[in-house]
């Protein structure tokens, strides 16, 4: 099973990301139920390990915390862009989510992750030849923020087959309500 852990996008802030994507020759842009935020990839994992990472996680302790969504980008592959993506925040709740995600990864015997943690969404995926994705950043930047709540993890199977692939949600692992007297509003992003 190909699988990874993410942060499903709820439908309102999903569709304002259909609405903006447009504008690029041959993006394969990514379907509004196919949106997530990757907290960790897994790859290939077997049967026996999904049984250990589905215990680890259930023991996650992480409070609920509001999120946003904010801001333009694209991922480069030999100087060509491969990706469109919007950003998230705040940094420091999405980081700690990642480590105890990443901590129960490990539990279940599938090791760290060794490649650095950049909270994002991709929006698509470009062809070699793809037309620039310049105006399609330009409407990205002009959503603004958009909120959600990051209340949940989600474990996600990656069905391959002829085109894209499909995500298929296996679990959903609860986060804890945060302390309302620990709760202070959100930092902008620098």
């Amino acid at each position: 099973m190909r699988l990874f852990l993410a942060l499903a996008l709820p439908e309102d802030v999903a569709d304002a990301l259909v609405g903006v994507m447009e504008g690029v020759a041959g993006a394969r842009w990514v379907p509004s139920d196919n949106l997530h935020l990757t907290l960790r990839f897994l790859g290939e994992v077997d049967r026996h390990a999904v049984r250990d990472l589905d215990a680890a996680l259930m023991a996650l302790r992480h409070p609920a915390f509001d999120l946003w969504l904010e801001g333009a980008g694209v991922i480069e592959h030999r100087g060509g862009a491969e990706a469109p993506w919007i950003g998230a925040g705040p940094q420091a709740p999405l980081d700690a989510l990642h480590r105890k995600v990443d901590q129960a990864a490990a539990a279940a015997g599938l090791g760290h992750e060794t490649r650095a943690f950049r909270p994002h969404v991709t929006l698509a995926r470009l062809p070699r030849g793809a037309g620039p994705p310049g105006e399609a950043m330009a409407r990205i930047g002009r959503l603004g923020r958009l909120g959600l709540r990051a209340s949940e993890v989600t474990l996600y199977e990656s069905r391959l087959g002829a085109g894209d692939p499909h995500y298929v949600p296996l679990a959903r692992y609860p986060l804890s309500l945060p302390d309302p007297a620990r709760l202070r509003p959100p930092a902008p992003l620098a």
